[in-house]
């Protein structure tokens, strides 16, 4: 799951992408307005975390043009404490819910959890493909009664792909999703990764439930053989 951070201030957006990242999602970090309308509108995020005070374009501007233009991406709102008409207009501008500075880290990543389960459609907590359950609030895989031990990348991997069951994905679609900003699309790195998940869903035996399509992109479903 990929993650955009509008915040000006350099320890708040560093303690949120350390937070973010620990917990296998992608992250992008933007200081101001005009960029993260610019990245918003390019790169395609689960949510994204957004300062009222930015220069440039404030948050609330940003969240407004975003809809406008027909983005459906949730948005949380971060807003100073006595700032009650800031909250007022970040929620009529479109923005999913807000947060009042200074915060709680566990309320924040609490709520960015509600509304990513939401985002467009609503996700479930758990995925169960076959013998494979993917728990998305522990962020961790059991197979056949097995805990998968995953890296924070390998499961973000098999996460976004759960979701996804029974749909070939595209490789550009799992970088994007997945992976930051300074990933870089030429390297082999998602191929490596693949094969690690594919090993340890499989360590203790059972069908194989990831498959590649040649020249399409990876399918994790227990209806299919290769």
């Amino acid at each position: 799951m990929r993650i955009l951070i509008a915040e000006d201030d350099a320890r708040l957006h560093d303690l949120l992408s350390r937070a973010l990242r620990e917990r296998a999602f992608a992250v992008d970090v933007v200081t101001d307005g005009e960029t993260a309308l610019i990245e918003a509108s390019i790169n395609e995020y689960d949510a994204i975390v957004l300062d009222v005070m930015l220069p440039r374009r404030t948050g609330i501007e940003v969240c407004r043009e975003l809809r406008r233009r027909g983005h459906r991406t949730p948005i949380l709102m971060l807003t100073a404490r006595d700032a009650v008409q800031d909250r007022v207009a970040g929620l009529d501008s479109g923005a999913d819910d807000y947060v009042i500075k200074p915060f709680e880290l566990d309320e924040l990543l609490a709520r960015l959890r509600a509304l990513m389960r939401r985002g467009p459609t609503l996700h479930d907590e758990r995925l169960t493909i076959g013998d494979l359950v993917v728990d998305t609030r522990a962020q961790q895989a059991i197979r056949g009664g097995f805990p998968v031990g995953l890296t924070t990348r390998e499961y973000a991997l098999l996460e976004y792909l759960a979701r996804h069951a029974g749909r070939v994905v595209g490789r550009a679609e799992l970088t994007e999703h997945v992976w930051d900003a300074n990933h870089d699309p030429a390297s082999n790195a998602l191929e490596v990764y693949i094969g690690r998940v594919r090993r340890k869903l499989e360590q203790h035996g059972g069908a194989s439930l990831l498959h590649t399509r040649r020249g399409a992109g990876y399918l994790l479903s227990s209806d299919v053989t290769e």
